[in-house]
């Protein structure tokens, strides 16, 4: 088989750098670029750099640039390679991925696809496109690749562990998440700033179109794997609200270099500082069972970093997981039983441990904590490589 060729479309977020942290044995080490120029690109190429540089397993990446203001059409008419990595812009990213859908070539997206409901039909348009085609046409939320998120989906279909999904009720939903972020952070040890865009929220999406995405994902794949999920059918919104985190202009520099509010976040700004609506709640039904999310961006972590917790309620079980200072702000699943489900929990354990060898269970008072051996706590970078091999 030939080397699969990587075209990479106006990387805007680092993300789509981190698709390249490592060689492939059936991929091209010479991708193309196509972008506008500007500083996304020379951020992108200066991280796909740092990888070629490093110390430790230094990368082999030559990049081809093409950097104009037609590059979309550029890109459809050259196609130089089978395989188009979106990560950027939102607004109007589901266009772009038509166009290389259209040419041929299938398509790895960073979330989300779309942030505006007027287009759900062109993500129908290419879904079903890609399917006529043959074409791979997936999101790159590698998130799904995390220990306790893959332990809890195969806890929760064991039914003598969990039994049935319970629908909960309002006040205790069958399945609730909360999500925390920080828009101030560092990788790699360097300050990870975001381009000036990232705060228009008609370009970038708000906070449930973001890490949202990455919570409605994982309830709807814990709670039916595998299964396809129609959104007018299965799903009944009973309430969303919204608020901002206030910026402030010098944060605005810090995290973004710019010294001054662009003319496109004028309308945001009150008080002189920038109303960002980046914080969301959310209940929901699905299939019967009641769903809460909040997700929320800080300005920065005072301890630990991003935190994420999540609870399925099953007529066997109650499958937790919590990321606090208890848990010394990483994230680790607990079993709490409403039933005997010792042997079965015992059972299930011993079988997974093919697939995740060092695993185990700790009895905690009236609750088990699933124990992880660090080799499987891979962390967020790492997940996009798991993501790109499979």
């Amino acid at each position: 088989m030939s080397d699969i060729g990587l075209i990479v479309v106006d990387p805007g977020h680092f993300h789509v750098a981190l698709v390249q942290q490592e060689m492939y044995a059936n991929v091209s080490r010479r991708a193309h670029v196509y972008a506008p120029l500007g500083p996304d690109l020379l951020d992108y190429l200066s991280r796909i750099a740092r990888f070629n540089s490093r110390a430790e397993r230094p990368t082999r990446w030559e990049i081809e640039i093409h950097a104009a203001d037609d590059f979309l059409e550029r890109m459809r008419r050259e196609r130089p390679g089978s395989v188009a990595i979106f990560s950027g812009r939102n607004r109007g990213k589901i266009d772009r991925v038509t166009t290389a859908l259209a040419s041929g070539i299938h398509v790895l997206v960073d979330k989300p696809l779309i942030i505006r409901r007027e287009d759900l039909p062109a993500l129908d348009t290419a879904l079903r496109m890609a399917a006529e085609r043959q074409l791979v046409l997936r999101d790159m939320m590698g998130g799904r690749h995390e220990i306790t998120a893959t332990l809890t989906r195969l806890l929760r279909d064991d039914p003598g562990v969990f039994g049935d999904p319970m629908p909960g009720s309002v006040a205790e939903p069958g399945a609730a998440m909360t999500s925390v972020h920080h828009l101030f952070k560092k990788v790699a040890g360097a300050p990870n700033l975001r381009p000036a865009w990232y705060f228009d929220i008609e370009e970038q999406g708000e906070g449930l179109a973001d890490v949202g995405t990455h919570m409605v994902d994982r309830v709807h794949c814990t709670l039916f794997p595998e299964q396809a999920i129609d959104y007018r059918s299965d799903i009944q919104i009973h309430s969303a609200s919204r608020w901002p985190t206030m910026l402030s202009l010098a944060q605005f520099r810090e995290v973004t270099g710019e010294m001054q509010w662009p003319d496109y976040l004028e309308s945001r700004l009150a008080g002189g500082a920038l109303e960002y609506y980046c914080n969301t709640r959310l209940h929901y039904q699905i299939r019967g069972v009641h769903v809460s999310l909040e997700t929320r961006w800080d300005w920065e972590a005072r301890t630990g970093g991003d935190t994420s917790t999540a609870v399925f309620r099953g007529s066997r079980a109650r499958l937790e997981v919590r990321q606090g200072e208890a848990e010394n702000w990483r994230p680790e699943l607990y079993v709490v039983p409403f039933a005997d489900i010792g042997a079965a929990l015992e059972r299930r354990i011993s079988t997974l441990r093919n697939a995740h060898p060092g695993i185990g269970i700790e009895k905690r008072g009236a609750e088990w904590r699933i124990t992880v051996p660090d080799r499987l706590r891979l962390g967020h970078d790492a997940h996009f490589v798991q993501l790109t091999r499979q």
